[in-house]
């Protein structure tokens, strides 16, 4: 199974302690995500922080408008600075997340790292060449968007 990985990196001007309790919060997720993507938590959360063990179902619709479920487990949680979420079900052949929030100049690093690999041997390893991962870019894309909305922009 061919493995790809991805990074992004944001600066946002708010604290660590601040990054953490805009991203701790699950709920927050759909706020960052392209509205073309179709997410949505299905899982009842409410004002639930994230921890070890929490286990989130969603419903996106990425590509074509096809609704996808996934379900992913936070498997590691080191408040305020990363966390780790692990795809249980989905439409990846292996899906794992970190994200990190370090002290910076005037705000916080923020770092996502994802490793994933593709469904369907060849065929998924063409959809990632031709539209999975330019998807990926442009989700972040948007997210850095709506991070620098909410916050400000970042003058480190």
């Amino acid at each position: 199974m061919k493995r790809f990985h991805f990074q992004a990196e944001t600066f946002l001007p708010i604290s660590v302690n601040e990054t953490w309790d805009f991203f701790s919060l699950a709920t927050n997720l759909e706020k960052i995500t392209p509205p073309d993507v179709g997410f949505e938590t299905l899982t009842k959360l409410g004002n639930t922080r994230l921890r070890n063990g929490l286990k989130i179902k969603y419903k996106l619709r990425p590509l074509l408008n096809i609704p996808l479920n996934w379900e992913t487990e936070i498997m590691q949680v080191n408040a305020p600075y990363m966390f780790m979420d692990k795809q249980l079900k989905g439409p990846y052949a292996f899906w794992e997340h970190t994200h990190t929030f370090a002290e910076a100049t005037g705000g916080t690093k923020m770092t996502d790292s994802i490793t994933y690999a593709m469904p369907a041997g060849w065929l998924g390893i063409f959809m990632h060449s031709l539209v999975i991962k330019k998807k990926l870019v442009q989700i972040f894309q948007y997210r850095e968007q709506v991070l620098r909305q909410l916050f400000g922009e970042y003058r480190g």
